[in-house]
């Protein structure tokens, strides 16, 4: 089993995901290999929150050419994260 701290690479700071959080959703970056289970383990053990639900989305490699070099960038995944009602908001995100 990886470590919390290996499954969670940073959280993804947008309007959209600030307008998220009123409904107590947080986006984060997450490993390419973790799955929902292991996302929901690690957030409650780094942030000691109570999670409900876990959303998952896997991004491809976008093409990119710098002169006659060409390849694609790395692919990533993202998890939006749903706490329970009675859970407390991260303070991590709070402004």
């Amino acid at each position: 089993m990886r470590d919390h701290r290996d499954v969670l690479k940073r959280p993804v700071i947008t309007e959209r995901s600030t307008d998220l959080m009123t409904e107590m959703k947080y986006t984060f970056e997450v490993d390419v290999k973790a799955n929902k289970t292991e996302v929901k383990d690690a957030v409650e053990a780094v942030f000691g929150v109570k999670v409900e639900k876990v959303n998952i989305m896997n991004y491809k490699g976008k093409f990119r050419r710098v002169g006659r070099y060409s390849g694609l960038t790395n692919r990533r995944r993202k998890a939006v994260v749903t706490l329970t009602k009675d859970s407390e908001p991260i303070e991590f995100f709070e402004v």
